[in-house]
């Protein structure tokens, strides 16, 4: 005999049976008793949520010759043609491969015609949205105005796809995604059935894994008592089977993440790698681990909303306080954005290796959240006593700054100018203009190039070893344009001496960059 999957061996045939949609099924069942059946109905959400299979709970209630509040019998013959898949009332359709004029076509042409048997006929229209306008216009009518046997189940993922006049002629019922704890206490319910000894926290780990949809619960849980047949199923297991990584993982890379340890992320992503562990699900996984850390940080009382035991809680509580609200913020939002494109990418590694370094090293970018992540390491490193040397080369300590910058950066630093004559400030706050009026390639050059001063007072123009030097300096004709445009934008006649370093440390060490300078004192001015 062959093997029937879950989903498929334990699909409810009756309303009562049906969870996590009790809204829906009692609207259902009112209407049968009541006697006040619609002719078509809108059945939207998401995957594995039981839309199909309470549309054939449907079909079979109102053909049920002894149906028991609301909910089909299963013994009547009805009931049972309808459940072998042998009724000539029950016309189940699938629009993916179904989708055109012609096939709607059809369908009108054959509601004219009366059930043989049973009070109604119903057309279940499975991935309705996929169905073209043409189609959609064929059915309109029919379904405005349908023969008083007829109902019309219409069934889609992708509501925002169905025509306006479509949705108007339809009772709409949107399924919800299933709770974990009513995935979990189902699932429980079957293995107990089935004889399959089953860690709770294995069920609940599938459970929260697909999503709150029950089918793909029941298929993750299939998939992984088949790798494991004959033993217990446990947590570890089903990580192994589903290549997902323990919390307790997390928990050593936030610390990482901290100490700014791009090296220990790096080689912990790699322990992960090497134990095969599906780097999508790691993704997601982790975007949930920081969501909860968040809820943490956020309430007192959160233990209902966080599904986790209470010895994960306790290290979850530990882990938040390690670190800001906004910083947690920054780690979701970053690893939000990997996970919408991890999916379709060739080197998932690499991607999840830029964002951990992203994260140790909230330096490379400059939003507001990346600011306030720098200035929580600096003030972490004042509690502990460490030295902060900021830009000017002056030290801060626990007291507050020295009175003395550190001489040894001083010492690579060339002396501040006394005085900078009037012209050569006009060319420096007007530097950018002057820029953008050049042509190719001397705008390029001089996008790079720093301004200073020369011993005789002149501008400096200093530029990198290569095409920029060469260009200035081995290429006649091109300093004396770049003067002449600078003496038009100053208003006088500007003497202008352009040299070149090998690199931007070289600069550092023997000039004084006067872009900073002169906007400074610009700033000190207003």
């Amino acid at each position: 005999m062959s093997y029937t999957a879950l989903y498929r061996k334990f699909r409810p045939v009756c309303f009562e049976d049906v969870k996590g949609q009790e809204h829906i099924v009692t609207t259902l069942q009112n209407q049968i008793k009541a006697e006040r059946v619609g002719h078509a109905y809108l059945f939207c959400g998401t995957r594995g949520t039981g839309k199909t299979t309470i549309a054939k709970i449907f079909a079979k209630a109102v053909n049920c010759e002894q149906p028991v509040e609301g909910s089909p019998c299963g013994e009547c013959a009805s009931c049972r043609s309808i459940a072998a898949g042998a009724s000539m009332n029950v016309i189940e359709i699938d629009a993916a491969s179904n989708n055109g004029v012609d096939n709607i076509r059809e369908i009108v042409e054959e509601v004219s015609y009366s059930p043989a048997e049973g009070r109604y006929k119903v057309y279940i229209i499975d991935e309705v949205h996929m169905l073209s306008i043409g189609a959609f216009n064929a059915l309109l009518k029919t379904l405005e105005e349908p023969p008083s046997y007829a109902i019309f189940i219409l069934a889609t993922t992708e509501v925002h796809k169905i025509p306006i006049t479509i949705l108007s002629r339809c009772q709409r019922y949107d399924f919800r995604r299933i709770t974990v704890d009513t995935i979990s206490s189902r699932l429980r319910e079957l293995m107990d059935a089935e004889q399959i000894p089953v860690e709770e926290k294995a069920l609940r780990y599938v459970a929260k894994t697909a999503d709150g949809s029950m089918r793909d619960a029941l298929s993750l849980l299939d998939q992984c008592i088949a790798f494991h047949f004959g033993q217990e199923l446990t947590y570890d297991k089903v990580l192994d089977v589903l290549g997902a990584v323990d919390t307790e993982v997390f928990g050593r890379l936030l610390r990482h993440v901290l100490e700014g340890d791009v090296n220990g992320c790096i080689g912990l992503l790699e322990e992960i790698v090497m134990q095969g562990r599906e780097l999508t699900q790691f993704v997601t996984d982790l975007t949930w681990y920081l969501r909860n850390l968040l809820l943490v940080k956020s309430s007192d009382n959160i233990e209902d909303v966080i599904d986790v035991s209470s010895d994960n809680l306790v290290r979850l509580r530990e882990e938040a306080a390690m670190l800001e609200t906004m910083a947690i913020m920054r780690y979701i939002r970053i690893f939000s954005e990997l996970s919408g494109q991890i999916k379709y990418a060739a080197q998932k590694r690499i991607l999840i290796e830029i964002a951990l370094i992203r994260l140790c090293r909230p330096s490379m970018e400059q939003d507001y959240e990346s600011v306030l992540e720098r200035i929580r390491a600096v003030e972490e490193k004042l509690e502990k006593g460490v030295t902060v040397r900021d830009a000017a080369g002056f030290s801060e300590g626990r007291d507050g700054p020295a009175a003395l910058p550190d001489p040894n950066l001083l010492k690579e630093r060339p002396a501040l100018p006394k005085a900078i004559p009037e012209d050569v400030q006009a060319a420096v706050s007007k530097w950018p203009m002057i820029v953008g009026q050049t042509s190719m390639p001397m705008k390029l050059y001089l996008k790079d190039a720093k301004l200073s001063l020369g011993g005789d007072n002149k501008l400096t123009i200093v530029v990198e070893d290569g095409l920029a030097s060469d260009y200035f300096l081995k290429q006649e004709g091109h300093k004396e344009i770049l003067v002449q445009i600078l003496s038009e934008a100053v208003g006088k006649e500007i003497d202008v001496t352009i040299v070149s370093v090998p690199d931007q440390n070289a600069f550092v060490q023997n000039y004084v960059d006067l872009s900073q300078v002169i906007h400074m004192e610009i700033e000190e001015e207003e």
